[in-house]
């Protein structure tokens, strides 16, 4: 028999990965060229020549024993330097190797930050539309969700109710910018006004509020904005970064953790976030990629084909009829369902092969999200579709 605690993620399983797999079943019956899938974040994009070129060097420059062996579970010290310094001229920070953890990927990053500092029944605070896998992560380690909600029109996060559910029980909060699923990016005047709240909420409680920042999107900006380096706002402050979509690795399972000097007990947390890499079982990130990635700091995957997509499944929308908020970054569309329900939207658009996934699944019914990171030639080839949609749902005519 499998754990009580399992039972329940495995009912909630993922439905982003469901209609991921509704997707190969259809393109079975239908062909693949026929099947508008936006339903995974999985990037279209290839990765970076440099990073094969940077693989390819190390297996042909470095001992093999050294680049396939252990090393420390916060990863290569070398490595670490390197992230450090580019994270510092980009961001005008001051790290040392010392404050970074490298990770398999942001997800794992998160688990071992909400590992080092949950207690149970301790509360993370969550802004709605969110990933939903955070759901499953707070719950894995006996902490408590806490949802607010965002405004509709913008989908920043209500800081008016944000301040009014920290209590004893808050122990972090976490932020993703740029959004998944929105697209949204919290400008300065927000992280400073949520940065403002939480500095008088810890003095008033008397105990550190942690503000966690995940961040794999922080490349993929569209216009001239600013995504904000949190750890100079708030004190208190993790960065849990990935490799994921700046360079086009999911798989290779890359990222790492920022602990700044100035949170409180800096040096116990970096042990434990630390220690925390080995608990839950990943022992260290991945070696090869580890070693690549100084390579590459410079290097962003073809923000350009994501633009293009973007601008090209805007247009459809619009001449559409349906409502959505323009993203600014990651590859998403959050759009509103005409119908309210978007379980039952989902539905519809499969009869025309289009495959969304609903907004309960980011805690935000009535919309849906729909992943871009496909080609320019699916977007096209599914104009049709959507044009098919909007009659049946009645908001054009043709």
């Amino acid at each position: 028999m499998i754990s009580e605690k399992m039972k329940n993620l495995v009912k909630n399983n993922s439905v982003i990965r469901e209609m991921f797999e509704e997707g190969k079943r259809l393109a079975k019956i239908y062909g693949k060229e026929n099947v508008y899938d936006f339903s995974l974040g999985n990037p279209n994009v290839p990765a970076p020549k440099e990073v094969n070129e940077a693989i390819i060097k190390i297996l042909e420059t470095e001992d093999s024993c050294f680049v396939h062996g252990y090393m420390s579970n916060s990863g290569y010290e070398d490595v670490r330097e390197k992230i450090a310094e580019n994270i510092n001229k980009k961001y005008l920070t001051n790290f040392s190797y010392k404050n970074l953890i490298m990770t398999v990927g942001a997800a794992s990053g998160l688990n071992i930050v909400l590992k080092s500092i949950l207690n149970p029944d301790d509360e993370v605070i969550v802004f709605a539309p969110y990933f939903s896998e955070y759901n499953n992560y707070i719950r894995n380690y006996d902490g408590i969700v806490v949802k607010i909600d965002s405004d509709k029109k913008s989908f920043m996060p209500n800081l008016k109710e944000f301040e009014s559910k920290i209590n004893d029980k808050t122990k972090a909060v976490i932020i993703n910018t740029p959004n998944n699923p929105t697209g949204v990016i919290y400008k300065e005047e927000i992280i400073i006004e949520l940065s403002k709240i939480m500095k008088q909420k810890e003095l008033e409680l008397n105990h550190p509020i942690y503000l966690i920042s995940d961040e794999p999107y922080r490349e993929l900006v569209y216009e001239n904005i600013e995504v904000p380096y949190v750890t100079k706002y708030y004190n208190n402050s993790f960065v849990v970064y990935s490799y994921s979509k700046s360079l086009s690795l999911p798989g290779e399972r890359i990222g790492y953790v920022v602990v700044p000097n100035e949170l409180e007990d800096a040096d116990e947390m970096i042990d434990a976030v630390t220690i925390a890499n080995r608990i839950i079982g990943c022992v260290n990130a991945p070696s090869l990629i580890q070693r690549a990635i100084p390579y590459c700091l410079d290097v962003k995957t073809d923000i350009e084909a994501y633009r293009k997509n973007r601008n090209l499944l805007c247009q459809i929308l619009m001449e559409n009829k349906f409502e959505f908020v323009n993203p600014e970054g990651a590859f998403y569309l959050f759009v509103k369902t005409p119908n309210g329900d978007d379980r039952e939207f989902c539905n519809i658009a499969k009869k025309y092969n289009l495959l969304f996934v609903p907004g309960s699944s980011f805690s935000c019914p009535g919309y849906v999200r729909i992943a871009y990171c496909v080609s320019y030639e699916i977007i096209e080839r599914s104009k049709e579709a959507f044009k098919k949609l909007s009659k049946e749902m009645k908001l054009i005519d043709f």
